[in-house]
């Protein structure tokens, strides 16, 4: 095992003990907190390949991090928040005729769900982010280049979103739902429709975590909706013929998830797909315009690369 050198061994304790200061500050401190720190120093001094794996992976974890700090700046206080224009937009467009009312598909399947679509969208809006990460850990072993091209591609895809996010905050359906049209300020977000996933098989699962969600009013664009996107796009890029089928379902099975339990409009729906496909040409674009790029991408998967092989692996 080639160990690291003292300085960088020391640079990450120093880096783990900011972080907590400043979360600490920003969002209060959270057990989950450690629990990152403690995985990333873990994998870190365990082996060279776990420290080549967190390394990689750390695009990851800036991710999380920036998420998780947008609870210090809610964007509702930087501009108004879309409720009313965002709903009459949806129903204009999408607007279903049902017993002579016009309703938003997500108040026609408020009032036709079941329990067999209640758990399957609830497995669906489960997948979100382990298929990313699963599909990442994948591509780590199999092409280390395509790796660090679909990680970066997914951060970028997320700052699109989060710049979005302030640009046009919006309410999700479940708060017209519950609140109107009248602007309230919250804190916690729901588990609107996928409450029928924890009601049968009685759990709390969604519940804790929508206790934790960072911004309520960043329906617009739907993220879940555009991850899917991105990882079906690089394994097709990978020739993974299996991974596309299963991922088109869970593609397709995410965008009705979103619809279905009134956490997204269909416009969501469609901004995130449109976020996904901007992000992926914006860094398919900087790869073959700047070669400056093309040497960081490169650099990026040398550093991550076995030191006996002297070359990125896959």
């Amino acid at each position: 095992m080639i160990a690291p050198s003292k300085t960088k061994a020391l640079l990450v304790p120093g880096i783990s003990l900011a972080y907590l200061l400043l979360s600490s500050l920003l969002v209060g401190f959270k057990p989950d907190q450690l629990v990152l720190v403690a995985i990333f120093t873990g994998c870190y001094y365990a082996s060279e390949l776990t420290r080549r794996f967190i390394l990689g992976f750390s695009i990851f974890i800036v991710f999380w991090v920036l998420y998780d700090y947008m609870k210090a700046f809610p964007n509702y206080a930087y501009r108004p928040v879309d409720i009313a224009p965002l709903y009459n937009l949806e129903k204009s467009l999408f607007g279903i005729n049902y017993a002579g009312k016009v309703l938003t598909p997500n108040e026609f399947w408020l009032g036709h769900g079941n329990a067999f679509l209640d758990v399957m969208c609830g497995v669906f809006y489960l997948c979100w982010i382990p298929i990313p990460l699963a599909f990442a850990g994948y591509l780590f072993f199999q092409n280390r280049r395509l790796f660090f091209e679909f990680s970066l591609t997914f951060l970028l895809v997320n700052l699109l979103g989060f710049v979005l996010y302030y640009v046009h905050p919006a309410a999700p359906p479940w708060y017209v739902q519950r609140y109107g049209f009248g602007f309230q300020p919250l804190t916690l977000g729901s588990t609107a429709g996928l409450a029928g996933f924890d009601r049968f098989f009685g759990l709390h699962l969604f519940q804790s975590i929508y206790a934790k969600n960072s911004n309520i009013f960043a329906a617009m664009p739907s993220l879940h909706s555009a991850y899917p996107v991105v990882v079906l796009f690089y394994a097709t890029r990978h020739k993974a013929r299996l991974f596309n089928a299963v991922f088109v379902a869970v593609m397709l099975g995410i965008w009705f998830a979103a619809v279905y339990t009134s956490h997204h409009y269909v416009l969501d729906v469609l901004a995130g797909i449109s976020v996904a496909g901007a992000g992926i040409y914006i860094f398919r674009l900087l790869c073959r315009r700047s070669s400056a790029w093309g040497r960081f991408v490169q650099f990026l998967t040398a550093a991550t690369a076995p030191k006996a092989a002297g070359r990125p692996s896959g």
